[in-house]
């Protein structure tokens, strides 16, 4: 089972031994993949459509894979019972969407559940929803799949909050070899708000108050980006 970029990176950062609850698993790969690799012993394919349910059911079949990892149809973690999972993987999916799923059970997460989570937006509001909920992120992985970006977290409970709100934005512990492709990113971002600045400036409108705001607020998210760059230059 080869896995994408992305997926390979979310299987990687499961603790090996854990048993798995793969959320919305859509294909059933990452699932599959882990304990083909031997890393966990057994897995929950979950997911809230019966399409995507049976065709995870059809390639655990054909990997002979039935006995490890069974199929549940489940509107995010409702159908998951107590005591049935180690890791909890959410990939693939918003994060509001990620936000909800958790706060609709967090009676499971008082049972020490590592968390796996792949957002595709609102990354700052997953960071935010961890911490509210006791949760600390271990570690961050930032890559770059088809010209898309992506961040994977790994949390576990514990009590932390960030100071700066650029760590929610941006992340705080991100994985040494992720920082070229976070800078990549970061670049980019710059560019983008500079141009959105120019355009403002070179608007007739710029001295009215909804004008002048939206630069203020462009100014201090350059100013939050350009000091991310500089820690990642000077870890």
């Amino acid at each position: 089972m080869n896995l994408s970029k992305r997926l390979l990176a979310v299987a990687s950062a499961v603790t090996p031994g854990n048993r798995v609850a793969d959320i919305g698993t859509d294909h059933g790969y990452v699932p599959i993949y882990l304990v083909q690799k031997g890393w966990i012993p057994s897995a929950i394919a979950m997911d809230v459509n019966k399409g995507p349910l049976e065709r995870a059911a059809q390639h655990i079949r054909e990997q002979g894979l039935e006995s490890r990892i069974s199929t549940r149809l489940s509107d995010g973690m409702t159908q998951l019972q107590s005591h049935e999972t180690d890791t909890v993987i959410l990939a693939g999916m918003g994060g509001d969407l990620i936000c909800r799923i958790l706060c609709k059970r967090r009676n499971l997460l008082g049972e020490h559940l590592e968390l796996i989570l792949q957002p595709q937006s609102e990354w700052f509001k997953v960071r935010h929803t961890l911490h509210t909920l006791g949760y600390r992120i271990l570690k961050e992985w930032f890559l770059r799949d088809e010209g898309k970006y992506y961040v994977v977290m790994k949390a576990v409970p514990g009590q932390e909050r960030y100071d700066k709100e650029a760590d929610y934005i941006y992340g705080a512990v991100l994985e040494e070899e992720c920082r070229p492709v976070m800078k990549e990113y970061l670049l980019r971002e710059e560019k983008k708000k500079e141009g959105i600045m120019n355009r403002i400036k070179a608007d007739a409108r710029e001295d009215s108050d909804p004008q002048k705001i939206r630069l203020e607020e462009l100014k201090n998210e350059l100013m939050m980006i350009r000091n991310k760059m500089e820690s990642l230059d000077n870890p």
